[in-house]
C-alpha cells in the first residue's frame, strides 16, 4: 500500500510527460516489448546498437504502467554525464543524479523524483540507505555496461547483489557480457536471479569455462569445454534478448579489420630479449608455462607488452624511437589526408601523453585516466566538433564505453591489453550508429614479440563469447577454433629452448 501511495505521489508532484521523444529501431521496439513484463532481464545487443534508447524506453514503459514508480539508471563514472544527455535526448525526464555527497542524496531520495541516475561506487557507499529506499517505493533498476560486476569477490559486486532482492524489476545491459572470459557471465546473471539459471556455485562455473594454455594440445578438455560454453545461453534464453549488427538488420558501413606487422628498433629488441629471458625463468616450468589468468604472470607478460609498445614506460633512458611509431605516422597521414580522424588507442596513460605531443601537428587531444573528468569532456567535445582536432588518443579504460565517436572512421591500437572488452568496446566507438562510412582498424604488432600471443589470445576469447552469446553455432565454433594461444605463448616465452 505505502508503494501505491508513494507512486501516486511522485506522478502528482512531478506531473510526468512520459512519451519518448523519437521512436526507436523495430529491434529496439521489440527489445521492450521482450522484457517489459519480466521481474528481471539481460539486454545483451551488440555495442553500437542503441542500449541506452532501448534502457529509457524501458523506463517510460514501466513508469506509464505503473508496473514501478521510480527507476534507478546505474552506470560507469565517466558515463553519469553521457546518460544525463541521453535521458534528456530520448525522454521528456530529468534524471536526479545521485554521487558521493551522502547530504544531497538523503533530500533527493526523501523527494518525489522518480528517475535516478548513479554510478556504480554511489550504490556501495549508500548501500544501507538505499536498502531502506527500496522498502518504501516500487523501485526498479537498470545496470548499464553490467560487465562491471563481473567478478563475484568484489566489495562492488557483493553490494549490488545484496540489493538485488529489495528491486522490483532488475534489468542488465551491456554489449560484452562474456567481457574478457565466459565465466565472465556469473556474476552479472547472479544479480538478477540469484543462481538460478547459472547456479550458485562460482567456483564449479568457473572451472568448467576457463581459456586455458592446454586446451590447444588435449582434445577432451577442448569437447568439455565446448559442450560447456554452448548450454550456457540456452540457460539463459528465457530472459535474455541479444542483437548484434548482422541479426538487427542494421546497414552500417563495413568495419575492416587488418594487422600491421614490424620488427621492433634494434635497442628495443635487446631490451625485449632480456626481459623475455629473466620471465622464462619464473613462468615456464619444465615444458609447460603456468596459467595465463595468474596475477603475477599477467603483470610480468604486460611488461612484455610495455618493452614491444614503447620501451620508456620500463626504462626511462631508451632514446631510440620504437618499431611502432614509423607505421603509425603513416596510418595517421593517411587517414588526415583522405579527409578522416582517427583514434590512436592505448592502454597506457604515459603512452596517451607521447603520443598526442607527438601529433600535435594534427591537433591532438587526449582522454586518460589521469585526466580529470572536465578535461576529458573538453577533450571528447573537440574532437567531435573542432575541425583542427584530427587525432584522439585514449586509453580504453578511460574512453571505450558508451561514447559516439563516429566523426572518425579510423582507429588504431598502437597496442592492446589482455582484455576483449576493451578491445571490442574501444574499436565499436567508431562502428555504431550513425557512422556513413567504411571503417578501419589496424592492430600494430611487433613482430616475434607477446603481441602475437594478445592477437591469437583475443581472437580466441572473442570466439568462445560469440558461442557463449549464442552468436556462433558449436559446428561453426569447431571450425574456427584452434586454442593456438596456448602454444603461442610457449613460443614466445620460449619453453622450448
Amino acid at each position: 500500500m505505502a508503494s501505491l501511495e508513494s507512486g501516486t505521489r511522485i506522478r502528482r508532484a512531478a506531473n510526468l510527460d512520459l512519451a519518448a521523444r523519437h521512436a526507436g529501431f523495430t529491434y529496439q521496439l521489440q527489445a521492450v516489448e521482450a522484457v517489459k513484463g519480466l521481474p528481471y532481464a539481460a539486454l545483451f545487443h551488440e555495442q553500437g546498437l542503441g542500449k541506452t534508447k532501448i534502457g529509457i524506453d524501458l523506463a517510460l514503459e514501466w513508469l506509464r504502467s505503473q508496473e514501478v514508480d521510480t527507476v534507478l539508471f546505474v552506470t560507469k563514472r565517466s558515463l553519469v554525464q553521457n546518460w544525463v544527455e541521453e535521458i534528456a535526448a530520448h525522454s521528456h525526464l530529468k534524471a536526479r543524479v545521485l554521487d558521493q555527497n551522502h547530504s544531497s542524496n538523503f533530500y533527493a531520495l526523501n523527494s518525489p523524483t522518480p528517475v535516478f541516475l548513479a554510478h556504480y561506487e554511489v550504490l556501495r557507499s549508500e548501500e544501507r540507505r538505499l536498502a531502506l529506499f527500496l522498502k518504501t517505493r516500487r523501485v526498479a533498476v537498470i545496470l548499464d555496461e553490467a560487465h562491471k560486476i563481473k567478478n563475484p569477490q568484489a566489495e562492488l559486486t557483493q553490494a549490488l547483489h545484496r540489493l538485488a532482492p529489495g528491486f522490483a524489476r532488475r534489468v542488465i545491459m551491456t554489449g560484452t557480457p562474456v567481457a574478457n572470459r565466459p565465466y565472465d557471465l556469473w556474476s552479472q546473471i547472479f544479480f538478477l536471479d540469484g543462481g538460478k539459471a547459472l547456479g550458485r556455485d562460482f567456483p564449479s562455473f568457473k572451472a568448467k569455462l576457463d581459456l586455458t594454455n592446454d586446451l590447444w594440445e588435449d582434445q577432451a578438455l577442448r569437447e568439455s569445454f565446448e559442450m560447456e560454453l554452448e548450454s550456457v545461453f540456452a540457460r539463459i534464453a528465457p530472459f535474455t534478448v541479444r542483437e548484434t549488427k548482422a541479426t538487427a538488420g542494421l546497414q552500417l558501413p563495413d568495419k575492416r579489420v587488418s594487422n600491421v606487422s614490424m620488427p621492433l628498433a634494434p635497442r628495443q629488441r635487446e631490451l625485449y630479449d632480456s626481459i623475455r629471458n629473466e620471465l622464462r625463468a619464473t613462468v615456464v616450468f619444465g615444458d609447460k608455462v603456468v596459467e595465463d589468468d595468474a596475477e603475477e604472470v599477467l603483470k610480468r607478460l604486460l611488461r612484455l607488452v610495455q618493452l614491444a609498445s614503447n620501451p620508456r614506460l620500463v626504462d626511462e633512458s631508451y632514446f631510440e624511437a620504437p618499431g611502432k611509431l614509423a607505421p603509425l605516422h603513416r596510418l595517421v597521414s593517411e587517414a588526415v589526408g583522405a579527409g578522416s580522424k582517427i583514434i590512436v588507442w592505448t592502454s597506457f596513460v604515459a603512452n596517451a601523453d607521447w603520443l598526442a605531443h607527438e601529433f600535435a601537428e594534427y591537433g591532438a587531444v587526449k582522454v586518460h585516466g589521469a585526466l580529470e573528468m572536465d578535461a576529458r569532456n573538453a577533450a571528447l567535445a573537440a574532437f567531435k566538433t573542432d575541425q583542427r582536432a584530427k587525432v584522439l588518443v585514449a586509453t580504453p579504460g578511460a574512453a571505450k564505453e558508451g561514447l559516439t565517436l563516429t566523426v572518425a572512421n579510423h582507429a588504431v591500437f598502437f597496442d592492446r591489453s589482455f582484455s576483449l572488452d576493451d578491445y571490442l568496446q574501444a574499436q565499436d566507438r567508431i562502428h555504431r550508429i550513425s557512422q556513413t562510412q567504411t571503417c578501419f582498424i589496424w592492430n600494430l604488432i611487433g613482430t616475434d614479440t607477446v603481441d602475437e600471443w594478445v592477437d591469437s589470445l583475443l581472437a580466441a576469447k572473442r570466439l568462445a563469447a560469440q558461442l557463449a552469446q549464442a552468436d556462433v553455432s558449436r559446428e561453426e565454433y569447431g571450425r574456427l577454433a584452434d586454442y593456438d594461444f596456448g602454444r603461442a605463448i610457449r613460443e614466445i616465452l620460449g619453453a622450448d629452448e
